[in-house]
């Protein structure tokens, strides 16, 4: 007999950010083990949820058999404790973390400690969390949970082709949504203070998840005259994106805070070296030797390591070399299946707190 599974994410399901892309991923290995997935989206407003919200949540739920196991996105649970803890005795619900929702840059501080409450609320009614990293399973401590009622898969990679990474000038690839935790606005100040030295750069990303501040790095690359050398590319498909992989010198991800930063992984998938941050989990999910890290928010920082990389050929072919070495050893869709696979098996040793 296949496992039953109910899978609930807010929204359209087909989003195209790395946690929904996790989410879709998941449920595609899962059924590949012949367990029987049923995906939900949400309508209404996450984190901080409206009525809509709330009222889909609850339907979703009741509508569910007594037994049955529930993964909630933390994004649709983490606001909606109420729900979920009406729903904790008759169902066993799962958490997958992503990263806390009151980690997210650029929140009112009101929100923030609203969301830090509702969301330790939430987590104390699920039988189990799992994270995509152990970052952020570190962090659930903090929110109160066991050690032993959290798990971790973090994500596979999709095997792409070898990008050459030897071009002059070279060329830039920033990957995720126009948000205020991915720090595109940093990317593009330090980009103005290299503008002597030859390069261009692609950011692809929804410019419709945070709108304003979206125009806002617009705005930006306008007002530092950089419009013929920073494209905004906006979002893209899969066949696109590999081509963007394919085609880069130097992959960039300026995030404030990553709870594990798939497009990293990406980004070594295609054998290119790696800019990034330390901020969050991305410390861990950059290997040494195949790229360089900044602290998050630091433009001096950032600028300091463009100019070295993009001023000498030699030190970024050495990290190109380091992130083919790397590639090598990057986990398979397959294998984060087989994971979440035994994190659900392990509920019957998980009963929810008396």
């Amino acid at each position: 007999m296949s496992h039953r599974l109910d899978f609930i994410v807010p929204g359209d399901p087909a989003q195209r950010t790395g946690g929904y892309l996790y989410d879709a991923r998941i449920v595609h290995e899962l059924r590949r083990l012949g367990w029987r997935v049923e995906v939900h989206g949400l309508s209404g407003r996450f984190p901080d949820a409206d009525t809509t919200a709330r009222d889909a949540l609850q339907r979703t739920l009741a509508a569910l058999p007594v037994g049955r196991r529930v993964v909630i996105d933390g994004l649709a649970l983490g606001g909606l404790p109420e729900v979920a803890i009406e729903h904790s005795g008759r169902l066993a619900l799962v958490a997958l973390v992503h990263h806390p929702l009151a980690d997210e840059s650029g929140l009112d501080p009101v929100l923030r400690r609203c969301l830090l409450a509702s969301e330790r609320a939430a987590l104390a009614a699920v039988r189990l969390a799992i994270t995509t990293s152990a970052f952020t399973a570190r962090r659930l401590l903090d929110f109160g949970m066991r050690t032993e009622r959290i798990r971790w898969v973090e994500p596979g990679v999709a095997p792409l082709s070898l990008a050459a990474a030897d071009g002059e000038p070279p060329r830039l690839l920033c990957v995720g949504s126009l948000t205020p935790r991915k720090g595109q606005d940093v990317l593009v100040r330090a980009l103005a203070r290299v503008r002597e030295l030859p390069w261009q750069c692609t950011l692809i990303g929804s410019r419709t998840r945070h709108p304003a501040y979206a125009s806002a790095v617009a705005e930006l690359v306008r007002a530092t005259g950089l419009e013929d050398r920073i494209q905004l590319a906006g979002e893209c498909d899969d066949t696109a994106l590999h081509q963007a992989y394919a085609a880069a010198d130097l992959f960039v991800l300026p995030s404030h805070h990553e709870g594990y930063g798939m497009v990293v992984a990406e980004a070594l998938a295609a054998g290119l070296p790696v800019l990034s941050t330390t901020g969050g989990a991305l410390a861990a999910t950059l290997p040494a030797g195949a790229g360089v890290a900044v602290p998050p928010g630091d433009v001096d920082a950032l600028a300091g390591a463009l100019v070295d990389l993009l001023g000498d050929r030699s030190r970024r072919l050495q990290l190109r070399d380091g992130a083919r070495r790397a590639r090598t050893r990057l986990r398979a869709w397959t294998q984060a299946g087989e994971a979440f696979a035994a994190a659900l098996a392990s509920l019957a040793d998980n009963p929810p707190d008396a």
